[in-house]
């Protein structure tokens, strides 16, 4: 498995990682196993956090997954992720999956999902720095990512 950091090293809220399905991440189907592929979304959330809160992360959850369609073996994976929310030791971080066929050169959005981060040193939660929304685009994902919070907040 190649791991390719692509994304500007100076922007430390956003992280774009790629990826080859290969044969060994195949489940009974011939098709990219979910579990393979949750693995690697963990990682990717982990390098994210991990990048802006300048200190190790822990997986608190993961929401809404949605595999959207099957991912073929030799498929191209390029991992989307942003922080999109703060709180006293936690991040949301939300990652976009885009599947591409490499061969026949057409790319599909395949899987979306969100996972809370919570910074961890010495056996407990610290603090990290606060995210400011700096444009629409994160001030949208911003305000959807307290939506999910209230929602799980709401449940328990």
């Amino acid at each position: 498995m190649d791991n390719q950091p692509l994304s500007d090293p100076s922007d430390n809220r956003s992280l774009t990682m790629n990826i080859l399905v290969t044969p060994s991440m195949a489940n009974f189907s011939g098709v990219m196993h979910g579990g393979e592929l949750l693995k690697i979304l963990d990682q990717v959330a982990y390098a994210c956090a991990t990048r802006y809160c300048g200190i190790g992360v822990i997986t608190l959850s993961v929401d809404s997954v949605m595999f959207r369609q099957p991912i073929p073996i030799g498929t191209l994976l390029t991992f989307l992720a942003s922080v999109n929310y703060t709180g006293k030791t936690s991040c949301e971080v939300g990652i976009k999956v885009i599947s591409e066929n490499i061969k026949d050169r057409f790319a599909t959005h395949c899987v979306s999902c969100y996972f809370t981060m919570v910074a961890f040193k010495d056996g407990k939660s610290v603090p990290i720095p606060q995210l400011e929304p700096r444009n629409q685009t994160e001030k949208r994902r911003y305000e959807a990512a307290i939506k999910r919070r209230e929602l799980r907040s709401a449940g328990k």
